[in-house]
Order: structure tokens, then sequence, then C-alpha cells
């Protein structure tokens, strides 16, 4: 099931770099586009396009970057009396109500759904990542108050 999650992962991250690649050109196209000249000292539609090309080629970095981690990660297998490390697929009880995580070294924040699941991505930056390391089955969090019921 992990490998399937990582390719599942993977397509979405070139997906969405294809997307923001494109984006990045258009503004970039807009910045520096003659009809995008200020036409008066109030006028910032130039600058603004150029801010805007800027963070995003500097997204599409960040996201190329992603994408080659998970070209190169190999899914690691734990057995379920394993304690939570990096790499892990975690799932978690939340007032009655069943959460997993997979705890990546890249592209936090991403959810992805495999199997009927949602999976949300933690990075090393993500308090809720730094809580789970260590923990194991029946380990309960006080804040945010779940209990972990999988490492995987």
């Amino acid at each position: 099931m992990k490998s399937e999650l990582y390719e599942l992962i993977r397509s979405e991250l070139r997906v969405r770099l294809g997307r923001l690649t494109q984006a990045a050109l258009d503004a970039h196209a807009a910045a520096t586009d003659p009809g995008s000249k200020a036409e008066g000292k109030y006028d910032t539609r130039s600058l603004e396009a150029s801010y805007l090309a800027r963070g995003q080629a500097q997204q599409v970095a960040e996201l190329g970057e992603a994408v080659g981690v998970f070209e190169r990660l190999v899914p690691e297998e734990f057995a379920g009396d394993e304690v939570v490390g990096p790499g892990a697929l975690v799932e978690v009880d939340v007032s009655g109500e069943s959460s997993w995580f997979l705890l990546a070294p890249v592209a936090g924040g991403l959810v992805v759904e495999l199997q009927g699941m949602e999976v949300t991505l933690l990075t090393p930056e993500s308090a809720l990542y730094q809580k789970l390391l260590g923990l194991s089955v029946g380990d309960v969090l006080d804040d945010p108050v779940m209990m972990v019921m999988e490492v995987g």
C-alpha cells in the first residue's frame, strides 16, 4: 500500500509542478510584456507582475525539489509494533474519527486520497510531526488530543 501511496504522491506533485510552471511562465510573460509598462508614477502593474513571477519561480523550484526527493525516496515499511519515525504512515483517532499522516521529508500539507482514506503529509517543520515521533500504537497525545492506532 505504501508504494502505491508514494506513486500517488509523485503523480500529484508532477501535476502541480506542471500547472505551477505554466503559471510562472505566464506571470513572467506578463511582467516582461511591453504593454505592462507603467503609464504613470502610481501604476504598479509591472512591479506587481514581476513580484508574482519571482514568487512563482521560487515555488516552481521548491516543488521541483520535492518531486526529485520523492522520485528517489523508497518507502520504508514499519511493523505495527514499531515506534513512529520518519517515513511512517500513521493512523490516529481524533474524537472517534480516523486520520492518516505520512511523515515525509518534503511536501508538507499535501493531502492525497488512497483507497478511500485521506493522507496528509507532515514534514519535520510541523509541530504534529515532532509530536508523533517516538510514539507507538496506543499512545495518546494531549495537544491535540489523539491516539495512535496504527504505524505502517
